[in-house]
Formats: C-alpha cells, structure tokens, sequence
C-alpha cells in the first residue's frame, strides 16, 4: 500500500507540519508521535476520535490512517443520543482525545486512549501498513433530515484522489501554507485542511477558533492559502473597510477558497473590490469528496463551483433521470457524480447504498444545479429544500437569496418554497434587516428580484427575523425556518 501521507517518510524531517496555536509538530515529530501511536491500534477495524480543534485530533486521526484503521470524527457538540445512535452503529474499539478532556456519559463505556504528544520523540514513522487502496478510511456522519444520522464509509482511495486532484486544480505544493479555523469532524476541515497539507508535504495552521485577526496575523505571516466557509467569508467582507491588515492579508494570499455552502455573489464582490482578489469557490459532499471546482489557473466567476476535477464524471439529470444533453446556463438538473472520489457504503444500510446510486454507479447527490456550455456548474439548491416549483417554473432558491442580498435593506436572507392552491408553490423570503427598525417590505422585496431576475422568481410571502439558524458549518437549517 502506497501511504498517505510520504512526507512522513521523506526529506522534509525539519519541516513545519502542524501548528495550533503555540503548538506545532515538525514532520519527524509527527512521524513519532503518529508512529508510536499507530502501533497501539493496529489491532482495531475502527477507532473513533473526539474531534476537538486541537493537535491531538489531527495526530489521532494520521495515525489512525498509518495503521490501516478506520477513523470516526466524533462532533463533541454532538448530544448524548446522536453520539449514543454513532457509538452504537459504528462500534470503535477504543476513543482516541487529547489529555484531560471531560467526556459525555454516552461515551464512558468506551475504552479511551489520552494521546501523549512527546515533541521530543525520535521514534520513526510506523512501518507500511497492508491497508489497500479500497479499505476505509473514514466514516463520516452525516447529519440526518429524516432519520438518524448515517455512517458514509470513505475508502483511502477516495481520500487520495480528492487530494491529489485538488493539487492540480489549485496548484498545491509543499511550498503552501495553509490557515483556517474550521471544525475537524467534517471533510472540509478534517480531510481537506488537515489530511491535504500533510499529503502534499506542506504546513497547516489551525485558529482553533475562527478570527478575522487571526486570518490577518497568519497570512501576513506567510500563510499563502484560506479554506472558509461563507460565514466566515461574510465577516470578512463585513470587516473590510475598518481593517487595513486584513486587506494587504487577503491582497497577498495565493489562494482564498470558500465550500460547504454557496458565497453569496454579494461578498464575493465586496472582497474582490477591496483586496484584488477572487475567492474560489469548489463543491464536495461527505459521501463523494471533492466534485468540481474553479481552478487556480482558470476563470473565477463568482457564483459558480467551477468544473469537475480530474477523474470526476458529472451529469445533470431530469426528474425521471433521463440525462441532460444540452447545457446552456438556465436547464436545472440534479447533479449525479461517478469517480474514484465516493464513498463505497453507508456503514450497515445495504437499503441507503442501494438507494443512493443508479444502477450504472452514477451517486444521486439530490444537489440541484445548472451547467454552463463550457463545463462551468452553478448550483441552485437541494433538491428537497430549495427547488421551488412555481407556475410551471423550476425556480432554484440559490439565485434568488443572492438577488435578495443585493439589497441595501438586507443583511442575510434564505429562500424557501410552500404550498400554493395556485401556483402550486409560492416563493417565501426568510430576511435578515439590515436595520431592524426599518425592515423591507414585500413590495420593495419583490420588485427588486423581479428587475434582477425575472417576475416569476419575485417573492410572494417575507418574514423578518433577527438571524437565521444554522448549523456548525454555516449552513442555512431551512427546515426549521418553518419550524
């Protein structure tokens, strides 16, 4: 088996590798810490990791990966009975944290290993594992709409692909520094800004907790690269005018890329504005990876994931499935993925797996989205929650919420569809004033999308709410707007 991660067995001892806050491994310290730790768990099928932001998750999980032992991130946000269904479902053999961490009574039966980090450890890497290109690596939960959550089984192979496919489209070498403040018990934090790094031999620099300060400081420091997700993003732009540091910090990043959810237009405008420079922006699921995104050498249009990374297939189909053959920028379609980037089962759901793909092995990802005719994809909304079916129409909630926040008088906004005697499904706006006291109206709402769009995607209903509600990654939990 080839490793993951061979800069733990190349040249680059002395290199920086990981830092959190003051803590930091070298690539020889990593390669100890993770050794000597892949030895006690070579035993085990699964550990699970308590996946706070700090060096011991990240080192857990590497050495999980050295051995051949599938990882499962463990959310400590979680409550008792989602972390009870996970433990259940996925029976680790041990739970892996960092020293002194206060646990929750749903994972007290768990035997539980404190990772001892010695920085001044000389032990090498722990030798090859016989971990094959098809064993898991992972198994990631993903959160639960109609049931409790499920384990997506993410082989080694998928993880290699997405990582070495997002180097060509980035441009990604040993030379980057990467910065980000994200949760790492999800891919983008985990797989993408921790795991990706270390296979490319470069550096991280985790926040632990997201700042704009801290972005300023690191990427004025030498960071080159700023994984986000758009709340961040949002802050960003918010804190623009008032923060010359930040400015020249952005101004001088290589690479500023933006995930799990879409960058409104409207801050990717207001940074490119102030800095010079595009965010990019890439599109990826738990159960599939990385599926597209706009390269670093291509053209960053905001509002668009880009294109589909090398060895990613991708389709946009009909309602019945018949794929889509012409693409113009405007047919909406489910995008459905095939590559080497999927994951292989939901972990003992033989009925979800078989439900999630066609029976050619395309993964319906019920993401809707329209395609450019040069390949470009611009996704529109889940198929469940944000395709809006309204006159005839087939109207994504994306563009609409993007038109809203151009808006002077708007500072978040989602949009939801309901039922319609009529229309069949009327358009509702869920806003975010910018000033509480002076809200917009539905009028003023509707004739502003109206003129961006078109008179069919206006608004027909608006609620003012002091925020919206979200989950750890920034995401818009639109199913309990209606709540």
């Amino acid at each position: 088996m080839t490793s993951l991660f061979p800069a733990l067995r190349g040249a680059t001892a002395d290199r920086p590798a990981l830092r959190f806050g003051d803590r930091s491994l070298t690539y020889a310290q990593l390669a100890a810490a993770t050794g000597a730790l892949a030895a006690r768990l070579a035993r085990y099928d699964r550990v699970a990791v308590w996946a706070t932001p700090e060096l011991e998750t990240a080192v857990a999980v590497v050495a999980a990966l050295e051995a051949g032992v599938a990882a499962v991130p463990l959310n400590p946000k979680s409550g008792e009975k989602e972390l009870g269904h996970i433990l259940q479902d996925s029976a680790p053999g041990l739970l892996l944290t960092a020293p002194g961490t206060e646990l929750p009574s749903a994972v007290a039966a768990l035997e539980r290993i404190d990772i001892d980090i010695d920085v001044q450890g000389t032990g090498g890497p722990s030798p090859a594992s016989p971990a094959r290109d098809g064993d898991p690596a992972l198994v990631v939960y993903t959160s639960g709409t109609t049931g409790p959550p499920k384990g997506a089984v993410i082989p080694r192979r998928a993880v290699a692909t997405t990582l070495d496919a997002l180097a060509d489209a980035w441009q990604w070498t040993s030379e980057d520094v990467l910065v980000h403040g994200l949760p790492l018990f999800h891919v983008h934090g985990l797989v993408l800004g921790i795991l990706g790094p270390l296979r490319r031999g470069g550096s991280v620099r985790h926040l632990g907790r997201f700042s704009t300060d801290g972005v300023a400081r690191e990427l004025n420091d030498g960071a080159t690269m700023l994984f986000g997700v758009p709340t961040m993003y949002h802050r960003i732009a918010e804190t623009l005018s008032g923060e010359p540091e930040l400015v020249k910090s952005l101004a001088g990043a290589r690479l500023l890329v933006s995930g799990s959810a879409a960058l409104p237009v409207h801050d990717h405008e207001r940074i490119a504005a102030a800095t010079g420079r595009r965010v990019v922006e890439r599109y990826g699921m738990t159960e599939t990876l990385m599926n597209t995104s706009v390269r670093a050498d291509g053209e960053p249009r905001a509002g668009t994931v880009g294109v589909p990374l090398p060895g990613v297939e991708l389709r946009l189909v009909e309602e019945d499935g018949s794929p889509i053959t012409s693409y113009d920028g405007e047919t909406v379609g489910e995008i459905q993925v095939r590559g080497p980037n999927l994951f292989t089962e939901y972990l003992n759901r033989p009925d979800a797996t078989a439900a999630a793909f066609t029976a050619d092995g395309w993964f319906r990802t019920g993401d809707m989205a329209v395609r450019d005719g040069d390949g470009y994809v611009r996704i529109v909304g889940r198929k469940a929650t944000d395709l809006i079916k309204s006159g005839g129409y087939k109207i994504g909630a994306g563009e609409i919420e993007n038109a809203l926040l151009e808006h002077p008088g708007v500072r978040e906004a989602a949009v939801t569809g309901e039922p319609d005697p009529d229309l069949g499904e009327r358009i509702v706006a869920w806003v975010v004033p910018a000033d509480p006291q002076s809200p917009p109206s539905l009028e003023d709402l509707a004739d502003h999308v109206a003129r961006r769009l078109a008179p069919h995607k206006r608004p027909r209903v608006v609620h003012h709410l002091a925020a919206l509600p979200r989950n750890d990654m920034g995401k818009i939990m639109k199913r309990a707007l209606h709540d």
